[in-house]
């Protein structure tokens, strides 16, 4: 691995600091080396705050060490004001005579023009290391600006028998297949997207609140498809705790290309990720339409003989764990 390869991957690790709180930034880790040491880190503050680079520039105490340094980036550095000034600008004015870039930002706003910036200001520009690694990490503002709609994980849970419901329940409220080290995972992983839907018959059935509780971290918004209008303000998912986006006949036509209208809703709604959280019917539709880009499976150690089959895809598997008995198997969309 060369130095440019140590060090970018150094900047992905700390990138990840920002996971869920960046939004709908993306979540960008940036490192200084002078003489081959690291002299200075920094990653993309909570929306509204600095950029890494910034942040990474500021907590240089000597900037006079700036001028015999490189600076490396996941992301390429903005050009355009936005919340904040253009990184590109400071980096100029700080007189950083390297700077190394995972991947080009291929936002309209950006797409080449903080690199040409930054060239015309005489800093030699290294571009496309770990480049594959650094647009994984930003998979979320990537598919958000190319694809004009969120990064789309689909998660469910079924039994070993291949049941995502038993037939019939007593109460309205989830029956649990996975086991409380798994729930505690998926409430993480909550707090890391902007977003949790689920369908109409999930709440009549569930009545579930879709906000954190086994982890610290802020609610997602919640999406709920209030189809034909059958929810009543009563359920939990319309209380007060965080907001909620109702997907309902007024903004969708039911009859036909559902995943796609709700992804063109949630873009509208500058919403970059979303977990769907079913029911079957709902994970179901996405899948037909090949609306998505993850999948998250659980298998519990349980099993319904009869119910409500899980859903059927086909993706490439990209990782599989045991939680404590439970086995989580995550897949791409090819």
């Amino acid at each position: 691995m060369s130095n440019h390869e140590i060090y970018i991957k150094r900047c992905i690790e700390i990138a990840k600091n920002g996971l869920g709180k960046t939004r709908p930034n993306p979540m960008v880790g940036a490192v200084i080396v002078c003489n081959n040491n690291i002299i200075s880190e920094g990653y993309t503050s909570a929306f509204g705050g600095n950029h890494a680079e910034v942040n990474a520039i500021n907590s240089v105490i000597d900037k006079e060490l700036l001028k015999e340094a490189t600076l490396y980036v996941t992301l390429e550095p903005c050009s355009h004001f936005g919340k904040t000034p253009p990184c590109s600008d400071l980096i100029i004015k700080n007189e950083i005579p390297n700077v190394v870039i995972g991947c080009v930002d291929n936002n309209e706003q950006v797409a080449g023009k903080g690199i040409k910036k930054l060239n015309e200001a005489g800093i030699n520009v290294t571009v496309g290391i770990l480049e594959n690694e650094c647009k994984q990490l930003h998979k979320r503002f990537f598919t958000f600006h190319n694809k004009k709609r969120p990064y789309i994980i689909l998660k469910w849970a079924e039994t070993n028998d291949g049941f995502i419901a038993p037939e019939t329940k007593n109460e309205q409220k989830p029956v649990w297949i996975t086991n409380k080290y798994s729930r505690q995972l998926v409430h993480k992983w909550r707090t890391e997207e902007q977003a949790i839907l689920v369908g109409t018959n999930t709440v009549l059935q569930d009545n579930p609140s879709l906000t954190v509780r086994d982890w610290t971290g802020e609610n997602p918004t919640r999406i709920v498809i209030n189809k034909n209008n059958k929810l009543s303000k009563d359920f939990n998912i319309f209380n007060d705790e965080t907001e909620t986006v109702v997907i309902s006949n007024k903004n969708v036509d039911f009859t036909k290309n559902v995943g796609e209208q709700i992804g063109d809703v949630l873009f509208e709604n500058n919403i970059n990720s979303v977990i769907i959280e079913g029911g079957a019917k709902t994970l179901q539709t996405f899948i037909n339409e090949n609306h998505w880009d993850e999948a998250r499976v659980f298998t519990g150690n349980l099993n319904f003989k009869i119910g409500t089959k899980a859903p059927s895809f086909k993706g490439s598997l990209i990782s599989e764990e045991n939680i404590k008995g439970d086995i989580l198997k995550t897949y791409k969309n090819d």
